[in-house]
């Protein structure tokens, strides 16, 4: 039985209960993207994945009878990110939040499901608390899986020509068929519009950067109302002070390890 998990600042009456197990099926990874970000009613097997196993994981993550999973991305100073997959009798949400036991509140992210919120996360931003190092036990280690868990927040007009190639790469560790990662890639990452897409900058008011979506909540400062010391230990966290090695270099190292395993 999974271990229940206790987040003081969320939703009250509600059960929830550690989801990393869920993780360990490819079927979760397929049912969380196309949930949040493409065809939930797409044909499962093109993908690799096993039909009843995509509807069995579809029913649990969003099964209103049972606790609420939550997926964790612990990373520098103490900080984690959270992956709440909310499910009423009428409506079903996932939300994405982060937060640090000395804050007293929440530093909303975003959400999909009714009523949609976002984007939550740079582009550069979501690579680094992917490749970070996992701080504590509890939550994701694997990049690969780190970054898929978070990429329904990416919003980024600023995006590299490598991006896709590198959600690709993920969604082959995590067990989508090679031949048609790419394609899914494709798809969830979409055509960035270098124009008209989110902007994300860092005003005098805060060192955390904000966006410039009208629809995200990081319109103000993640964790608004943090101490300055507190803004400023996220904000460390989420650029850190400098990568050891490129996207593609982590997650290639993941594929590697994965093929061990």
């Amino acid at each position: 039985m999974s271990a229940a998990v206790h987040i003081p600042e969320y939703v009250e009456d509600c059960d929830l209960v550690e989801g990393e197990d869920l993780v360990r099926d490819p079927a979760f990874w397929l049912a969380h993207l196309l949930l949040t970000m493409g065809d939930p009613g797409g044909e499962p097997e093109r993908y690799g994945v096993d039909a009843s196993a995509y509807e069995a994981m579809v029913d649990r993550l969003g099964d209103p009878e049972q606790p609420w999973p939550v997926v964790r991305v612990r990373f520098a100073g103490g900080h984690t990110a959270y992956v709440v997959y909310a499910s009423f009798e009428d409506e079903n949400n996932v939300d994405f939040f982060v937060r640090h036991p000395a804050w007293g509140r929440l530093g909303h992210l975003g959400q999909c499901g009714a009523d949609e919120a976002g984007p939550g996360l740079s582009w550069a931003e979501l690579i680094t608390l992917a490749a970070s190092a996992q701080d504590g036990d509890e939550g994701l280690s694997d990049p690969s899986q780190r970054l898929l868990l978070l990429l329904p927040m990416l919003g980024d007009a600023d995006m590299p020509v490598d991006a896709r190639d590198t959600v690709a790469q993920a969604l082959a560790c995590c067990g989508i068929r090679t031949d048609a990662a790419d394609e899914l890639a494709a798809t969830l990452v979409g055509e960035q519009d270098p124009t008209g897409g989110p902007r994300w900058t860092v005003t005098d008011d805060s060192p955390i950067a904000v966006c410039s979506s009208p629809y995200s909540p990081r319109r103000v400062p993640l964790a608004l109302g943090i101490s300055p010391e507190h803004a400023q230990a996220l904000a460390n966290a989420l650029h850190g002070s400098v990568r050891e090695e490129r996207g593609d270099t982590w997650i290639n190292r993941s594929r590697s390890a994965s093929r061990d395993r």
